[in-house]
């Protein structure tokens, strides 16, 4: 581009009108122009590229000319890509110029399409822009989307003219999702208008406006909630009906389809129980798309090359001049369908009881839908939530699911190829245990579980292995080293689905588990090795506090392949590998039996010194922290044989309130009600002088939302700050040194526990 400053920005009116030229090219039919395009673009710097792209987007003068439609239209697309590539620093940026630029383009008529563009552009930045952010501009611009709004369907009606409008209702969606609840101002100018439009669009062309306004009213009403969405929900359910009733007799790929059963699925959400007079009208037609089986063909290659990209299908070359081929259309909604199934399962239970066997044969053999992940995902995810419907039916109907579940998704575990459906597999798996508890796997299926779990744990050290040697290659550059963190991370991923499903057989089996566990041992003990990477130890680790807090007192019997790793690592520089530690170090003393007592006295050094480090309450290190604070309580709390209490007992209540680790929290609470309540001495301090304290400490909890009102120790708790009152003086001088959010915190615990 010519005349460019020392920065390499173009200077000049010229270098203006050059890059609208550029926006030209990016979309120019020839890919040798597109391409050429490209690399000129992403050499341009970026602040420079956004200032061109909005001066293009507002249609400002450029020269003795307004940039041309088409540049416009290319400069939103490219918006969007930016906000999409540079998420969320983009938004956090460019917030006030890029919402009052596509606004400003959407707001005038000269041009359907690129009014199109501009709010399709706003969807992508509203997606990752922080609601704090939109909320700054939210009164204008939802103003300025209902005026558009009422423009866009005047127009429907009277010419049919539907493309910025399909849009349009989109960026309604996208607002009403991000900023939820402040929406509910707005719901009342939407709402008419939205269902209007469901209304009017009856022709084949508008169906798919009428998906995405239907899509759009779901998602206003999940915003706003039940309370306000109620004085509609009659009215728009039966629009949904009417809707079903006409897709049951359309097309498999009909655009709407897709829209329709996810809007089901946020109706369920918003009306709970209520939604279930609705399931028996919705759930015929989803499990129809659920169980579409694809369009597949084996073409010459000259018939593939007659086809258009609009035809929906996929080929991939076999070679010898033929290709097989997949129509791919109605696959999205398939998959949709599929998820929506899990969702019913999960938010009904009782309700969906009686879809649970049709449901469980339809997903069962998806397990092996090669032809789309998220199917698989879908299938995979259903399992645990079908077999807690199951369970309503009776122990011997749970068990006849659970045997037709179980060895497919043994084998899936062992066969799938996808890493991120792979780990859903095994998610799926670990919580299927868990729903059907102690004995579930005969020794066949522990066995084949064994072999596979063992295959993963060894791939997982070959794969290690290849990635260093691949880093000494002569080919080794910033792009390989990229390729290869990537890989690491997927490997990491699954070792934590591993660390899952041995987490689940612990927890139910416990101890009877330990014996088939020992094929696995030597792995999981390398893991834990100095010389592994940390990602690595961590989850050594936790396998081991498994098997400590739920295998105990047993798992004595493996201290010495993690005493030292657990103590040294106590040093380590990963918050992720000391927070590990520290967890096994707390349920060694909470329940590893009189053993491990003097493990237990070498811990508490260690776990003070971490916890009294400068940094140790910053955002990267806090949660381990408090789990150091936690096990040094439960070190007093089940182990107090292994320490001077009244030493340490001081100190553990100076640290306290704990922020971020909720169910450790819950812990140290409960311990702070043991010791209040034994009135012990060095807890209230000489003449109660800790009380304001640990009223602060119990404020604090309800206030950070540690303190459920189901929990026994909210009602502990409650009874406590009851005792203080009793004396009118201590209580004035407790809540004195208290805030105002803290002594409503403190009220709202009384009035319900």
């Amino acid at each position: 581009m010519a005349a460019c400053g020392s920065a390499g920005v173009p200077a000049t009116v010229s270098g203006k009108q050059e890059f609208y030229q550029l926006l030209k090219n990016l979309i120019n039919p020839s890919c040798m122009v597109r391409r050429q395009a490209e690399e000129i673009y992403e050499n341009i710097p970026g602040l420079c590229k956004t200032t061109f792209l909005l001066d293009a987007v507002r249609n400002r003068r450029a020269g003795y000319e307004d940039p041309h439609p088409r540049v416009r239209a290319a400069a939103c697309t490219t918006l969007g890509q930016m906000a999409t590539d540079f998420a969320p620093n983009f938004q956090k940026k460019f917030h006030e110029t890029v919402i009052a630029a596509l606004l400003r383009t959407m707001e005038n008529q000269g041009n359907q399409r690129v009014q199109s563009h501009a709010a399709s552009a706003l969807i992508i930045f509203i997606e990752d822009c922080p609601k704090s952010l939109l909320v700054l501009y939210l009164d204008s611009m939802v103003r300025n989307l209902h005026s558009i709004l009422v423009i866009k369907l005047q127009e429907l009606i009277r010419n049919g003219t539907k493309l910025a409008l399909e849009q349009l209702v989109t960026a309604i969606a996208s607002v009403a999702d991000t900023i939820e609840e402040k929406f509910v101002p707005y719901y009342d100018i939407f709402m008419p208008s939205l269902k209007h439009i469901v209304e009017l669009a009856v022709q084949k062309e508008l169906k798919l406006l009428k998906g995405k306004t239907i899509e759009c009213i779901s998602h206003v009403g999940l915003a706003v909630g039940k309370e306000k969405f109620m004085q509609d929900a009659s009215n728009v359910m039966q629009l949904l009906l009417k809707t079903q009733s006409d897709l049951n007799n359309m097309e498999d790929d009909d655009p709407q389809t897709s829209y329709i059963i996810s809007a089901w699925a946020r109706m369920c959400k918003i009306l709970g129980n209520d939604f279930q007079q609705y399931l028996p009208l919705v759930i015929e037609p989803l499990i129809k798309t659920a169980s579409a089986k694809p369009d597949v063909a084996l073409l010459d290659t000259q018939d593939v090359e007659n086809m258009s990209d609009d035809d929906g299908w996929q080929f991939v070359n076999l070679g010898d001049q033929q290709s097989f081929g997949i129509k791919t259309s109605g696959l999205e909604a398939k998959a949709t369908a599929c998820q929506m199934l899990v969702y019913y399962a999960k938010e009904l239970r009782e309700g969906f009881v009686e879809y649970t066997e049709q449901v469980v044969k339809l997903m069962v053999p998806l397990l092996k839908f090669y032809f789309h992940d998220n199917v698989r995902v879908a299938a995979a995810e259903s399992m645990p939530f079908l077999l807690e419907c199951a369970r309503i039916h009776g122990p011997e109907y749970l068990a006849q699911m659970w045997h037709f579940i179980c060895d497919p998704l043994i084998k899936a575990i062992g066969t799938e190829p996808d890493t991120d459906v792979l780990s859903e597999i095994m998610n799926s798996f670990a919580k299927s245990i868990e729903v059907m508890g102690d004995g579930c796997l005969n020794d066949e299926q522990l066995e084949e579980l064994g072999e596979i779990l063992k295959a993963k744990l060894e791939g997982h050290f070959k794969n290690q292995e290849l990635r260093q040697v691949k880093r000494q290659e002569e080919n080794y550059d910033q792009q390989v080293e990229m390729s290869l963190q990537d890989e690491d991370e997927c490997d990491v991923y699954i070792l934590t689905k591993v660390s899952d499903i041995l987490h689940s057989l612990f927890s139910t089996y416990k101890e009877k588990i330990l014996p088939w566990f020992e094929q696995l041992l030597p792995l999981i003990v390398n893991l834990i090795c100095s010389n592994r990477p940390w990602p690595d130890r961590q989850w050594g680790l936790c396998i081991f506090d498994d098997i400590i807090e739920h295998c105990s007192p047993t798992s004595f019997k493996y201290v010495e392949y993690f005493r030292w790793p657990m103590l040294l690592n106590m040093r380590d520089n990963n918050p992720e590998v000391r927070q590990a530690a520290a967890y096994g170090l707390g349920v060694m003393a909470q329940f590893g039996g009189d053993d491990y007592r003097s493990l237990c006295s070498e811990a508490v050094p260690l776990l003070v010194k971490v916890i009294k480090c400068a940094n140790s309450k910053t955002k990267k290190n806090v949660i381990a922290t408090e789990n150091c604070i936690s096990a040094v309580g439960k070190i007093l709390r089940f182990k107090p044989n292994c320490v001077n209490v009244d030493e340490v007992l001081p100190h553990w209540l100076s640290w306290l309130p704990l922020h971020e680790d909720k169910e450790e929290a819950i812990q140290t609470l409960s311990f702070l009600c043991d010791l209040i309540e034994s009135n012990h001495p060095v807890v209230l301090g000489p003449n109660n002088s800790n009380l304001p304290k640990i009223i602060s400490v119990i404020a604090e909890g309800k206030m950070n939302e540690t303190v459920n009102y189901e929990d026994p120790c909210a009602k502990r708790l409650a009874n406590v700050v009851r005792q203080v009152q009793t004396s009118e003086e201590l209580w004035l001088e407790c809540i004195s040194q208290l805030d105002d959010e803290q002594q409503e915190a403190l009220q709202e615990l009384l009035n319900f526990a």
